[in-house]
């Protein structure tokens, strides 16, 4: 094997990797941007389910947050 031969092959060995490790990256960048997409839907659930919660709590008046009182007859 020819010195002209080696540094042919190890050219194409690291064309390989390089390539390899691209498609990884790009396969990784498709995961994060999922996971963000995922993550905004999630977080707009939230926001939504509070001021929903928040707009019962409203609506059932001051005395929802308080504790049961025994009436006065008792």
């Amino acid at each position: 094997m020819t010195n002209d031969t080696a540094t042919e092959e190890r050219l194409i060995d690291i064309e390989i990797k390089l390539s390899r490790q691209e498609d990884l990256v790009d396969t990784l960048n498709q995961m994060v941007y999922q996971q963000q997409k995922q993550i905004d839907r999630l977080d707009a659930l939230c926001s939504a389910m509070t001021r929903h919660i928040n707009a019962m709590a409203d609506s059932a008046g001051p005395s929802a947050g308080t504790v049961y009182e025994k009436p006065p007859h008792y």
